[in-house]
């Protein structure tokens, strides 16, 4: 993998990870970006919810961010002549690159304050956050991608990881993918983005107190003992490999939802040897396959990568990924209706079992629904 490292007109990093380490890019002239931009404003704030101990990020800036153009006006192809986008190169393997419309940025001021006072603590949203480009291919898919190219996304996210962690006040680094307008994806092409919150999240910070709870208890790690189990039953295993394990949990919220561990315990991406990596490419688009095939549409999903924060909990996390839809059948939609959405009460109308058990056949679930209805 080769790394190349250049700026966009309005100043923003933008990084070219290339599968043939022997490509030399250079900051020649066909990576320059020529286009006029204005000079970024950012205005990202955290607002702090005494009820649930949780910040709030406001980024008005976001109402007026890019919205499902044409294929032809994509942002993220490779510019060509009479159209510049976001890349300046006319092909690209792997391109990461500052967001124009960040949830969260390193030179956010400090907010004004609030007319009457600020009767809770408010501060600068500070952070970063990322676009990661996986191809120069507009109709393609992750799941498509070649185990090569895979591979050097796990570099980029490795590197993005270690770099933006090593920033003074970014506390977790999340790397992610969004696919499907039924998720919310307002570009089409085949891309993840990747936040530098400038706090522990909500739901790493519970997870981390669960795990010390149970080691406390047991002396033992608690995601590894969850892997174990899962393992020993058997029944939710998806696919194993050499070096991971892909299972649906005892207790999915999700329909289709999927989660893969590496066998040894550590804490995020940069820490995986290179056999893992390896072993992860190949593993990772299987299971993209076997959720492609479950119906007759392109799965909408969620890939989100669960790592330890940069300074706190490293020794009780367990690197992992997420992966779920919000489909549940032929047509249907899982929403987040008033248990799920007003209390945080999930009710899952696919059980785990069940689920496990059509992507480990691969018999898609469109076909068993048509037999059930026949």
């Amino acid at each position: 993998m080769k790394r190349t490292a250049t700026r966009l007109a309005d100043g923003r990093e933008l990084i070219y990870f290339d599968d043939d380490a022997s490509v030399n890019r250079g900051v020649v002239r066909e990576l320059l970006d020529r286009r006029e931009l204005p000079p970024q404003d950012h205005a990202s704030e955290l607002r702090y919810d005494p009820l649930l101990d949780e910040w709030v990020g406001i980024a008005a800036h976001r109402q007026h961010r890019t919205h499902l153009p044409p294929s032809d006006e994509c942002p993220l192809c490779p510019s060509a002549p009479g159209r510049l986008t976001e890349i300046p190169a006319d092909d690209y393997d792997v391109v990461v690159f500052e967001n124009r419309f960040p949830s969260f940025a390193e030179d956010t001021p400090a907010p004004d304050p609030l007319p009457g006072g600020d009767p809770f603590p408010r501060r600068a949203g500070l952070g970063r956050c990322e676009v990661v480009c996986f191809t120069s291919d507009h109709s393609t898919s992750f799941a498509h991608l070649s185990p090569e190219r895979v591979r050097t996304v796990v570099d980029a996210w490795a590197d993005r990881t270690a770099f933006l962690g090593a920033l003074p006040h970014v506390e977790q680094v999340f790397c992610f993918e969004n696919r499907g307008r039924e998720i919310g994806v307002t570009l089409a092409h085949p891309h993840g983005q990747i936040y530098a919150y400038p706090f522990v999240t909500p739901r790493t910070s519970r997870m981390l107190a669960s795990a010390e709870k149970h080691r406390s208890s047991t002396g033992r790690n608690l995601f590894a003992d969850v892997l174990a189990a899962e393992r020993t039953a058997g029944d939710r295993v998806v696919v194993e490999s050499a070096h991971w394990t892909a299972f649906v949990p005892m207790a999915a919220r999700w329909p289709y939802e999927v989660h893969l561990y590496p066998r040894r315990q550590v804490p995020d991406l940069p820490s995986l040897t290179e056999e893992e990596r390896d072993d992860f490419a190949g593993f990772y688009l299987d299971v993209l396959q076997r959720l492609d095939n479950l119906f007759d549409t392109q799965l909408p999903y969620i890939a989100a990568w669960h790592q330890a924060p940069v300074r706190n909990g490293r020794e009780l996390a367990y690197l992992h990924a997420q992966v779920f839809s919000v489909r549940r059948g032929v047509g249907k939609l899982k929403y987040l209706a008033g248990s799920e959405s007003g209390m945080g009460v999930f009710v899952n109308d696919i059980s785990p079992e069940y689920a496990a058990e059509q992507l480990r056949s691969g018999v898609p679930a469109s076909a068993t629904a048509r037999e059930n209805d026949s």
